[in-house]
């Protein structure tokens, strides 16, 4: 059974530079994938010898974006979502991501997230 979880990443930098990475082939290739391509509204992930599509199913310019799976049959646990959000009382920006995973993967999915962020913070020029 795959369950539904959210984490949240404050990245204080401009919501646009942040929604590019999060958005586009280019962006995404900086952090998430070794390599990302798009046709039309397919995007193809490639991880040294892997790849998976998904399809842009949803963005909202500056706010979020979310991709659903082709490879999972499942339509309510195939997607993983970016939503950015400014905090109002501190005015900090922060990256919330839903995903899903397998109830027993969930800690190794969340710490692969942790790492991909630490990558994005690197592309980002947010070094911790």
């Amino acid at each position: 059974m795959r369950t539904r979880y959210e984490l949240e990443y404050t990245l204080n930098t401009p919501t646009r530079v942040l929604f590019d990475r999060l958005s586009t082939p280019e962006g995404l290739s900086e952090w998430f994938a070794d390599n990302v391509t798009v046709e039309g509204d397919i995007f193809t992930f490639y991880w040294d010898k892997t790849e998976a599509r998904a399809r842009q199913s949803y963005v909202r310019e500056n706010k979020a974006v979310r991709f659903e799976w082709l490879d999972f049959a499942d339509s309510q646990t195939n997607f993983f979502e970016f939503r950015i959000v400014i905090h109002e009382l501190t005015g900090d920006t922060a990256l919330m991501i839903t995903d899903h995973a397998e109830e027993e993967e969930t800690d190794d999915a969340k710490e692969l997230w942790d790492t991909q962020i630490s990558y994005l913070k690197k592309v980002l020029g947010l070094t911790e």
